[in-house]
């Protein structure tokens, strides 16, 4: 019996989940969090070192090791761009994990070790493809065919959130060009996530609400939240109709604080629909089955996926 441990770093956080894996799939075994630790390389190293022990004596095994991290690694370098992790920040943290810990290692970007979790197993099992659109505090996501994660050249397939907001949205709502994090300006995260969609409830005269507020607020009968809302919806839609027609995919899933939205699931496809020519059919866009987030259990897979 084969045995995997995902682990999900982010900016508070690092969750680590063992697994073993038989004919009928991954069956969590051992779970634990620790906190993040802020600014010290070596202190990370050194608690993932720690994390990963206590994972195989759970397991009984030297397990193969998936993560998945937000940001992406420069792949000329192999340095790691992540502001959510500024002790990972420049560093080439694969081949310190990997002389750490001593077994097969692979890191993939969380978005895309979500997206993974969902097409096996998950909302989308057994699909030809889907794609994993994250929609939280920033907007990315990954490709799935035949269950398995398309990666990329440079290991950056799935990042629709830095696709520039077309001119003629931008214009249609008089809406001011952003600056992102990542060094350009005007990319789709900048809008469609949440603190997009707060950004958006300021642009139209509001206080920069919450997400979910904005969502009862509207509920209650507040005309500006139902506006924010309604821009919120097409300017969406119009991305994820891109996805449609770039990639085709038979199952959108939503992922992030965002996807516990309902309205999304209501609106959205007629909402694609109006930005699609005839005869384009539009995927069902499905809730997570693994929570909004499931990086650890897709990190988990793509290790299988690399090391069956």
């Amino acid at each position: 019996m084969r045995g995997y441990h995902g682990i999900d770093i982010g900016g508070t956080k690092i969750e680590l989940v063992a697994f073993r894996d038989d004919a009928h799939g991954l069956h969590e075994v051992h779970r634990e969090r620790i906190p993040t630790p802020g600014t010290d390389f070596a202190e990370f190293v050194q608690a993932m070192g720690q994390l990963v022990k206590r994972a195989d004596i759970a397991l009984d095994m030297c397990a193969a090791v998936g993560i998945g991290l937000p940001g992406i690694v420069d792949t000329s370098t192999g340095r790691q761009l992540s502001s959510n992790v500024p002790a990972l920040n420049g560093r080439v943290v694969a081949a310190a994990l990997q002389e750490a810990l001593q077994r097969p290692l692979v890191i993939g970007n969380d978005c895309q070790c979500f997206a993974l979790s969902e097409a096996d197993g998950g909302a989308a099992d057994a699909l030809p493809s889907m794609f994993g659109a994250i929609l939280g505090t920033g907007a990315g996501g990954g490709y799935c065919f035949n269950g398995r994660l398309l990666r990329g050249a440079n290991g950056i397939a799935g990042e629709w959130g830095h696709w520039p907001l077309p001119a003629a949205l931008l214009q249609q709502y008089q809406l001011p060009v952003i600056p992102c994090a990542c060094g350009r300006s005007g990319c789709l995260e900048r809008y469609v996530s949440g603190p997009g969609m707060s950004q958006l409830h300021r642009h139209l005269g509001g206080d920069g609400a919450a997400p979910m507020a904005i969502v009862a607020q509207a509920a209650a009968g507040t005309a500006l939240a139902q506006q924010t809302l309604a821009l919120h919806l097409d300017l969406l839609a119009h991305a994820l109709a891109t996805l449609v027609i770039t990639l085709d995919p038979h199952a959108i899933v939503l992922g992030g604080g965002l996807s516990q939205m309902q309205h999304l699931y209501q609106q959205l496809p007629a909402a694609i629909r109006r930005h699609l020519f005839n005869g384009v059919r539009v995927p069902p866009i499905l809730p997570p089955a693994h929570g909004d987030a499931g990086g650890a259990r897709g990190a988990a897979l793509l290790a299988r996926q690399l090391y069956p």
